[in-house]
């Protein structure tokens, strides 16, 4: 199965039977859109924009207040203040926060994945978010320290697994962009959850092989960064993609066509992007991240906005040449 043979052509909203549903083999239960939180960890740098804490506090009281029952963090994140931020709120929401399903990720510290570095990556989460058992953990951007030893005894991997033999976390997952390095990791057959990010796209197809691959074994599936870093949601971002590189001209040249489509609609292009991962049957939930409270609103109108069969034909033929994606030349 491809993306293009999964693809349903119906609105999928809160209201629908299918807004809750199991993700993957996990026996947890996610929503069909779930929070990033990236931009609460307050990262100008990365994102163009600060995000006050007091902001962060409020608008996951808010998301608990809605249809959007997971929240997807790091323990990188702003250097722990997503996570931070992330207990804040849920604790000011109280009973709407019952139910809400939190997932974070490992990460190494100057390239340190070692079994040592994840059992501190976990001590560190557990404090911050207030949570003596982490329902499910990722190991976060592996692409970035190749050499590390993931798979070798006393590495990540083995530090993980046994976590969750003891009970300390629910499941492991594998968070990442890299494919063939998420391909390399998920043949250890040790990963429950993926996920990808970039790579299920307008723009982008690179991961659709590797989500195949993933729903195959029974892993569940998660999409982030469905905008692409943002180019995919507004005519005036910075020509960049995929954590935040400069986009190839062709990139470019399709976004703005999308754009000037999704005008001959009457649609919003950031809608498209988000209905175009919700449309792949193959994926679990989408993660959208989300800085402002009044964000909530309007990505819940967005899912109910109909969208004419005619526009995703024209949009797919849009979609630049696999040799144009992210993961084209990757190795």
């Amino acid at each position: 199965m491809t993306g293009c043979d999964s693809m349903i052509n119906s609105a999928l909203t809160p209201d629908s039977s299918d807004w809750m549903r199991p993700l993957g083999k996990t026996g947890l239960q996610i929503s069909a859109v779930s929070m990033g939180a990236a931009p609460l960890g307050s990262m100008p740098q990365q994102f163009g924009y600060d995000t006050p804490e007091e902001q962060a506090i409020a608008l996951v009281a808010d998301i608990c207040a809605s249809p959007i029952r997971s929240i997807d963090t790091a323990n990188m994140y702003g250097e722990g203040r997503s996570e931070s931020r992330i207990a804040a709120g849920l604790k000011r929401a109280g009973a709407a926060a019952e139910g809400i399903l939190v997932a974070t990720k490992v990460d190494g510290k100057d390239g340190d994945y070692s079994g040592p570095r994840v059992l501190e990556s976990i001590k560190e989460s557990q404090a911050r978010l207030g949570m003596e058992y982490l329902p499910l953990v990722y190991l976060h951007d592996p692409e970035y320290a190749p050499d590390a030893g993931f798979e070798r005894p006393g590495g990540a991997i083995e530090a993980l697994v046994e976590l969750r033999n003891r009970g300390v976390i629910g499941h492991v997952g594998i968070a990442g962009g890299h494919v063939p390095t998420m391909n390399r990791l998920i043949d250890t057959g040790e990963f429950e959850v993926l996920l990808t990010h970039s790579r299920a796209t307008l723009v982008d197809g690179s991961a659709n092989e590797l989500i195949d691959r993933a729903k195959g074994e029974g892993m569940g599936v998660a999409n982030a960064a469905v905008y692409g870093g943002g180019l995919l949601a507004s005519r005036t971002a910075p020509p960049l993609y995929s954590n935040f590189r400069p986009a190839r001209p062709e990139i470019l040249a399709a976004a703005s066509a999308l754009f000037d489509l999704a005008d001959e609609f009457g649609i919003r292009l950031a809608d498209a992007a988000v209905q175009h991962s919700l449309r792949d049957q193959r994926i679990d939930t989408t993660v959208v991240g989300i800085s402002k409270r009044e964000r909530i609103p309007l990505l819940l109108a967005g899912l109910a906005v109909r969208i004419p069969d005619e526009f995703w034909d024209r949009a797919a033929e849009l979609m630049p040449d696999k040799s144009l994606w992210v993961d084209a030349d990757a190795k």
